[in-house]
Formats: C-alpha cells, structure tokens, sequence
C-alpha cells in the first residue's frame, strides 16, 4: 500500500467543509483546519477540471479525501488538500523548521538529489558537493525526472517536493534513495503525518494554516506561497526519532 493511501487510512476523524478554493497556484479545504495542496491541472481543454465543481462543500471532508487517486489532476490535489485539513497534528512535536534551512545548513559537501526547482537551488548549489535538481519540465541546470532511478541513489540526501504524492510519482521516489541516505519531503502538499516514516523519509517539511480567511482570500486571488505565508502561514517540520 501506498503512502497517500496509507495516510488517508491513518485518519480517525472527518469533519464538516467550511471553505474550497482553487487558486492559480494553490488548493484549499478547510474543514477540522485549512489543508493545502499544489494546484496541478491539465493543459487547457474543453472538459471538466473538478467533475462536481459547485457542489463539493455537500461532501464532507473525508468525502472529498478519496478524490486523492483521481484520474484529474485538480482533483487530486483537492483530495490531498482534504486530507491536510483532517490531519491532527497536536500530538507530532512540531518544529519550527524549514526544509531550506535544513538543507542549507546540513547540506555541506554533500551529494544532494533535489525532486523540484525550489527557489533556494542556486544558494543550495554553492555548499553542496553535488546538486543535482530534477524536473517534468527541466530547466537549463536540471535534469530530466526519467533520470531519477540513476541519480537518487547516489545521494546522500534525498529532497523530494510533497507535490508528488499529489501526481503519484512520491512511492517509486521513496523506493529510489539508498538505506543510508537522508530523505526529506518538504512542501505544503506534504501530510504532517508520522506515516512518512514507515516509508524511509527522515524529515517532513511542510505547513500550517493559522489564519484561514486570509489565506483563502490571498490563495483565491492567485496568491504564490511567499504570499501566503505573509498572509498566515507557519512552516514547520516533523522529524523522525
């Protein structure tokens, strides 16, 4: 069984759907809490993006949770989305720790495989032994993610973006890294949940909600993360014992 499956399992509670929101560049469910997720959506055609757009909040949180296998990207990333906003993260010792500043201060001369361009990759580039980055879409550094089953494991540090339990690429990634190296899954796509560590990751980077009408109001109109971290948003990590 999977990780994103095996979470949505790990789940004892649902809870009535407050707010949905589909931003340019985020997804928001915000039921127990607001769970984001990144919005990934197909190029552009005449069909639906969310076959039950406009009558979603009839569902409830759990409901709209098993959108998470969906065969449309948008709904995929509403079901990931649902699923952060039931995860219950009081009892997971939360750090206030972002997966930029790990990897910037334990990154030193270290072959680290990074899965997605963040914005931090050229200052990651300057102290690490090895960086290599990989991407759907590579850029002119990166490498192709059809490259993943030859660099991943032969790094000491494995950074995945969360967004790939949301495309269901994150399971064979998982399986990639050596026994020895680091794993990190950093992102607010990325389920505050101690799941993760049945399945090889160290650390897990990712986000809460704490102030949702903001947040919402700034993901709606098309607010990138940087935003809506001003906007209400604390990055914390969960760390393997």
């Amino acid at each position: 069984m999977g990780v994103a499956k095996s979470i949505l399992e790990s789940i004892k509670r649902d809870a009535e759907v407050q707010e949905i929101r589909i931003g340019i560049f985020w997804t928001a469910v915000w039921s127990a809490q607001c769970g984001l997720a990144l919005t990934l959506r197909p190029e552009f055609e005449h069909k639906p993006a969310v076959g039950e757009a406009g009558k979603l909040r009839r569902k409830s949180a759990l409901g709209i949770c098993q959108l998470w296998n969906s065969s449309l990207l948008s709904e995929r990333s509403l079901g990931i989305a649902a699923i952060n906003s039931l995860i219950d993260v009081s009892g997971n010792h939360l750090k206030d720790l972002d997966a930029a500043d790990y990897l910037m201060e334990s990154g030193k001369g270290k072959n680290i495989a990074m899965v997605g361009h963040f914005p931090f990759v050229p200052a990651l580039r300057k102290i690490a032994s090895k960086l290599w980055v990989l991407e759907l879409e590579p850029g002119p550094e990166d490498f192709p993610s059809s490259a993943a089953p030859e660099i991943i494991p032969q790094a000491d540090i494995v950074a995945i973006t969360g967004s790939a339990i949301i495309n269901g690429t994150m399971d064979q990634l998982l399986k990639l890294a050596s026994p020895q190296s680091l794993v990190v899954v950093m992102g607010p796509s990325a389920p505050l949940s101690p799941v993760w560590f049945d399945f090889g990751v160290d650390i897990v980077s990712s986000s809460i909600v704490l102030d949702p009408p903001r947040v919402l109001e700034c993901l709606s109109q098309g607010g990138n993360l940087h935003q809506m971290v001003r906007s209400g948003i604390r990055k914390v990590s969960i760390l393997k014992k």
